[in-house]
């Protein structure tokens, strides 16, 4: 019992001391801090902008000279004035006084954080901390006055800015016409003490937009003399403008604005910009942009932002004050605004326009390139939309329309991919004739219009639409279109060097341009899977996918000593020179082979594209009809209709057009007579003008 009870005193015993060695780490660790500990806490308060809690470690003295409501506002409304944000404080290591016993002590620091007028470092800051009595305890306090805010400001001094802003760069067309510019918009708007109420519904009758929409404008005014804006216009809408005008209290004024003067030709070329979003502001933190700032939104605007949006500057300086008044400046920090660059793009304002005209707004998408130098004379997207509606303002008939739609105006098809159909035979004719596996003029023993190598295909054969009722050579076979004839071709070569000798056309790459254009593809894995695939791949079926300008691309590689040209939206020039992207695709050889081929497709009266014949114009060219088949058996299988077109003699342009749904419509004789228009008009009509 003895022992039992010496046991459960030294238990408790150490039980106690135990207990005390912890609060005495606790009561270490709860020391108050030092002067350095201080300001490191008064440090991070600043750096977040807690200004309320900056306020709490002021000294008692500091209190009295401003109250908590003016400092927080104080802070606030100058970090506000000049854009403060990203605030980094740093602390002089060199400083000798961090070990004074005294109860003063001075702490050397710099600033730096990003203003309206770029990143500014502050160096010569100081902050008095005393040790003082708060609440019967002594702690180290912050000495505050105007120096902390800006070394040389004084009470009566004012902090002031002022922004520069960049002018966004404009975008231009190859003979400098505008293409996405800055010029004057017009704002409508309402006198409301001389306006009738009445008229409410003849205003939104004129401009297609709702009364409620006026109305809220209205009821959001508190003075009646005050001009309500209530939209924004294009000057060209002279008519509109002109009629709503004659409304008595309908006033105008001007405003500096973004013009798309190519309108629903360009939509999904140019795109537009528009007010930048937060997470805009999140993403691109510390490049600029706040909160009044507009973005590329889509298309170029979106692709050459960075080039376009320019840097804003501004000015900060502390307004030396004197009975009100201003008698000295001292500047803190300046920026010079740096407006936005203007592009000169290789795009042909009128064939662009000339090729969303034949397309009639019909789903699909074109591309045209000089074969010579890459320049992309165009990209077609149609339908399309009209970008000024999105720096004006969009009508109720606008927005029914986009909605019964379903919106397919903002599906970009000339970035997208498709099925190539027939006109991926030049590909297959190009490697076939490298590799000695086609020779031009030797003619294959074809019959009927189907045909498979064996019954390990089971039901699956290859058609052809026309049988000659003859053997076809390499001439034939464009002329006509076999299907067989570049099905078998593909076989020859084999899959693995079928699917080697494509990609080095660029299949399977990134085109080398600034706008993000869908990569083609020889098949859906790294390889074509079998003999049928392959087949199929010869004459552009398969799982083949290539974008309307890639297949431009290929084509103007004929006309262009079997090169490639690197393709480029910006004008070339000596800062902006022509590359070859890819190299002696196609010997010389061979090029005059395959332009001899696809000129029979156009000249000779059994060619697919002979409709595309233009007197006194050598074109050269290609048709093709995809069929977007589910399976093998798909017999209601949608179709898309290619045309490809290049001039030959001094080669100027080549055209690639897709038009989709074209089943029932032809297919690809849908698209032909759209294409010759085109080339008629750039190569023809344009050279009379």
């Amino acid at each position: 019992m003895i022992n039992t009870y010496i046991t459960r005193r030294f238990s408790l015993l150490v039980a106690t001391a135990a207990l005390m060695a912890v609060s005495l780490i606790f009561t270490a660790c709860g020391k108050e801090p030092d002067a350095y500990g201080t300001f490191e806490v008064y440090k991070e308060k600043w750096e977040k902008k807690e200004f309320d809690e900056m306020y709490s470690m002021l000294s008692n003295k500091t209190k009295e000279t401003i109250s908590e409501k003016d400092f927080i506002e104080r802070y606030s409304n100058i970090y506000k004035g000049i854009d403060g944000e990203n605030i980094s404080i740093t602390v002089d290591s060199s400083n000798d006084s961090k070990d004074s016993k005294e109860d003063t002590i001075k702490i050397p620091f710099s600033i730096s954080m990003d203003t309206l007028a770029g990143n500014i470092k502050i160096p010569k800051y100081e902050v008095t901390l005393i040790k003082e009595k708060v609440d019967k305890k002594k702690q180290w306090s912050i000495v505050w006055n105007e120096k902390m805010i800006f070394p040389d400001m004084e009470p009566d001094d004012k902090v002031k800015a002022q922004s520069f802003y960049a002018k966004r760069g404009e975008l231009y067309d190859r003979n400098g016409k505008g293409l996405a510019i800055n010029a004057p918009i017009i704002t409508l708007g309402i006198h409301p003490s001389k306006f009738n109420n009445a008229n409410i519904k003849e205003m939104t009758k004129i401009l297609d937009i709702q009364a409620e929409f006026i109305e809220n404008k209205l009821n959001a005014n508190n003075n009646p003399e005050f001009f309500v804006p209530i939209v924004d216009i294009a000057p060209s809408e002279e008519a509109r403008i002109s009629e709503v005008m004659k409304l008595e209290g309908v006033l105008q004024q001007k405003k500096d604005g973004r013009i798309y003067p190519g309108g629903e030709a360009f939509g999904s070329l140019i795109g537009n910009i528009g007010p930048v979003t937060a997470e805009d502001l999140e993403k691109l933190k510390g490049k600029g942009y706040n909160s009044a700032s507009v973005i590329g939104k889509r298309g170029l605007e979106q692709t050459y932002e960075e080039k376009l949006k320019g840097e804003n500057g501004g000015i900060i300086y502390i307004s030396k004050q004197k009975d009100g008044k201003e008698i000295n400046k001292i500047e803190i920090a300046k920026k010079e605004v740096k407006h936005g660059e203007s592009i000169k793009l290789a795009i042909d304002f009128d064939l662009q326009k000339k090729i969303y005209q034949e397309m009639n707004r019909e789903p699909g998408a074109a591309a045209a390139v000089n074969p010579k130098n890459g320049e992309v004379l165009a990209m077609v997207s149609s339908p399309s939309f009209d970008s000024n509606v999105f720096t004006t303002y969009t009508t109720e008939s606008q927005k029914v329309a986009w909605k019964n739609s379903l919106e397919t105006e903002f599906t970009n098809r000339f970035k997208n991919v498709y099925s190539p159909g027939s006109t991926f035979k030049l590909i297959t004719a190009a490697i076939g004739l490298n590799k000695g596996i086609i020779k031009p003029e030797e003619a294959i023993n074809i019959q009927g219009s189907e045909w498979q190598p064996d019954t390990s295909w089971g039901e699956y054969k290859i058609t052809r639409m026309v049988d000659p009722g003859r053997s076809v050579n390499l001439k034939d076979a464009f002329v006509y279109s076999d299907n067989i004839y570049f099905g078998k071709a593909a076989l020859n070569v084999g899959k693995d060097d079928f699917t080697k000798e494509v990609t080095k056309f660029g299949l399977g790459e990134q085109l080398p341009i600034s706008y993000p254009i869908t990569k083609s593809q020889v098949a859906n894995g790294d390889s074509i899977k079998s003999d049928v695939l392959l087949a199929d791949s010869g004459f552009g079926q398969g799982e083949i996918l290539m974008s309307p300008l890639h297949i431009a691309l290929v084509y103007s590689s004929v006309v262009n000593d079997g090169n490639i040209m690197s393709p480029t939206l910006e004008s070339v020039n000596e800062n902006n020179p022509s590359k070859v992207w890819k190299e002696n695709l196609i010997s010389k050889e061979n090029t005059k082979v395959l332009i001899d081929g696809l000129t029979a497709v156009v000249e000779n009266t059994s060619g697919t594209g002979h409709s595309a014949k233009i007197d006194g114009v050598s074109l050269a060219g290609k048709t093709g009809t995809a069929e977007l088949k589910k399976s093998y058996d798909d017999k209601d299988a949608e179709q898309v209709g290619w045309f490809v077109s290049m001039n030959t003699d001094n080669p100027k342009i080549a055209v690639s057009m897709v038009m989709e749904n074209v089943k029932d419509r032809g297919g690809s004789h849908y698209v032909v007579p759209k294409v010759r228009n085109i080339m008629e008009y750039y190569l023809v009509q344009n050279k009379q003008n």
